[in-house]
């Protein structure tokens, strides 16, 4: 990649983040219900054309910056050493997100916030799961890779990486309740610990 070719690469992605920045601040702000597109790129001085060719609309920007974090946790994933099973990898994946990401959710002050509002708006929790699906397909293509399987053939990779997701979204949960205040890298760990030491069911006899 040449500078020219650098500096537009940067300055797609300057611009698609401050929009989902401003995205995320008016929400926040006034509610999803009291923003609009306009409003969107009114902040940060752009046309509607120009925020139409980033994203669908307003809730695909509000969870951009999400995306991003999966993006992250992602490549965390795919940088773990072979040796480490699935679940072991994705559990130190999302810890070294944690532990070097500046903007991870427990150090962002208002990642608590939107992911409280996301359960609480039907159409931003819908646009949630977009992007969490699409970061669950890739992690278990990641797995898959890790493991030398095909995945739509072998069901471990989507196995593992659904029992990981959901032991990180069941702390996650548990962060943003009411009244919480055990922080997010512990409950992350106690979920996993959990899912480690559950017993196997005994049979039942005939």
């Amino acid at each position: 990649m040449n500078s020219t070719e650098g500096r537009r690469v940067r300055k797609v992605k300057e611009s698609r983040e401050a929009m989902a920045e401003a995205a995320v601040d008016l929400v926040l702000e006034h509610g999803l219900d009291r923003i609009t597109v306009e409003a969107i790129s009114e902040r940060v001085d752009v046309s509607r054309r120009t925020f139409s060719r980033y994203f669908s609309g307003k809730e695909d920007a509000v969870v951009d910056p999400l995306r991003a974090d999966f993006a992250r946790i992602n490549a965390a994933l795919a940088a773990r050493p072979a040796r480490e099973n699935p679940l072991t990898a994705y559990h130190r994946a999302l810890h070294d997100w944690l532990d070097d990401e500046p903007a991870a959710w427990h150090r962002r002050p208002r990642s608590g916030e939107l992911l409280r509002l996301l359960h609480q708006e039907p159409s931003l929790l819908a646009a949630y799961g977009h992007v969490r699906d699409e970061a669950q397909n890739t992690s278990v293509r990641i797995v898959a890779r890790r493991l030398g399987v095909d995945p739509d053939q072998e069901l471990r990779p989507a196995l593992a990486v659904s029992l990981a997701v959901g032991a990180f979204g069941t702390a996650v949960r548990f962060w943003i309740a009411p009244g919480s205040t055990a922080p997010l890298p512990q409950l992350i760990d106690a979920a996993f610990a959990a899912l480690a030491a559950e017993p196997a069911p005994r049979p039942t006899r005939k």
